[in-house]
């Protein structure tokens, strides 16, 4: 009878054992076991989704499950964001972000969402430099010329944004506050009106994602000063960066990241880091990226929530700076 009794105690505390062991281990041993479903905040044929469908025949590949691509676009990427925000912890919903998701707790002071607090970072995946263009008839062949010829005009030249809190607004807007020029920002509903705008005129430069530049650079119709990086860009490479041309430490970018909901298991955080890792960083993406105007950049879970907490600060202070309002 005390053998039995002690079979039994033996038994209740193994359980209990197991009971406390990570959940984590136990349920990412297995993971994935069904399609993961990637949100972005914008409609089919924009960049994100461009990238997204690039990234998921590939990740389908590693993970040995589909990747849907599902497209909520909507109040800035808001509506993504909180989709994922609230979704079950378990790595089978995932966030791709993009820089504009660190400027919008700037611009509204509340939102249903708070982007530290919840959600878990998996990786940076590329980095998207802009271009300083000019119109042919500016008469400036380089930064240092061209911001000359703005002291010169205070409030006189212009240049064209995709609107407020926008990465080529704020692109613009941090070039004016270290260069101290008073330069009028024209907002435009997209990125292609606004390379156009400045390809036929109507503003002086322009803030334009390589992608949307190319076919106008070709033409003659436009010209590139620098790129808005910290490195120069793998499609443009003798085109020097803002920094090289005297303003150091200018680096704004738009970027694109993944994120999973807060909770989700360390180990399936790290599956899903390594299999992007592995995707991204393959030579055959690698230059499937390039010829779409983006830098392939993947990081740890930790790195990438380094980032965008300096991302978070750093945009805070230049809409505060500037006193960007939503639009």
């Amino acid at each position: 009878m005390w053998a039995s009794g002690r079979n039994v105690l033996r038994l209740c505390v193994g359980i209990a054992a197991c009971a406390n062991l990570p959940v984590s281990s136990a349920f990412a041993q297995g993971y994935p076991v069904k399609p993961i479903r990637m949100v972005l905040g914008f409609s089919a044929g924009g960049l994100s989704d461009v990238l997204a469908r690039l990234l998921a025949p590939k990740l389908s590949e590693h993970l040995g499950q589909p990747l849907v691509v599902e497209n909520r676009p909507g109040a800035s990427g808001s509506i993504a964001t909180q989709r994922v925000a609230t979704s079950p912890a378990d790595g089978y919903t995932l966030l791709l972000m993009t820089a504009a998701d660190t400027v919008t707790p700037a611009l509204r002071a509340k939102l249903p969402y708070d982007l530290e607090r919840d959600f878990a970072p998996v990786t940076l995946v590329v980095i998207a430099p802009f271009v300083l263009l000019v119109h042919p008839s500016v008469p400036a062949r380089n930064v240092k010329e061209l911001i000359a010829l703005a002291r010169s005009r205070p409030g006189k030249l212009s240049y064209g944004s995709v609107g407020a809190g926008s990465t080529p607004h704020l692109a613009g807007e941090l070039l004016k506050v270290m260069a101290k020029v008073d330069v009028v920002n024209v907002p435009y509903k997209g990125g292609a009106d606004n390379v156009i705008a400045a390809a036929s005129g109507q503003v002086d430069m322009s803030f334009a994602s390589i992608p949307s530049l190319l076919p106008l650079l070709e033409a003659g119709r436009i010209r590139p000063l620098a790129v808005t990086s910290a490195k120069r860009a793998s499609l443009l490479p003798a085109l020097p960066t803002l920094d090289e041309s005297g303003f150091r430490g200018y680096d704004r970018s738009s970027w694109q990241g993944v994120l999973a909901p807060a909770g989700t298991p360390k180990d399936i955080v790290a599956r899903l880091g390594a299999a992007f890792g592995k995707v991204v960083d393959s030579p055959e993406m690698n230059q499937a990226l390039i010829k779409q105007g983006l830098e392939p950049q993947t990081n740890t879970p930790d790195e990438f929530a380094a980032f965008i907490r300096r991302e978070l600060a750093k945009n805070a202070e230049l809409i505060k700076l500037i006193g960007a309002k939503a639009e």
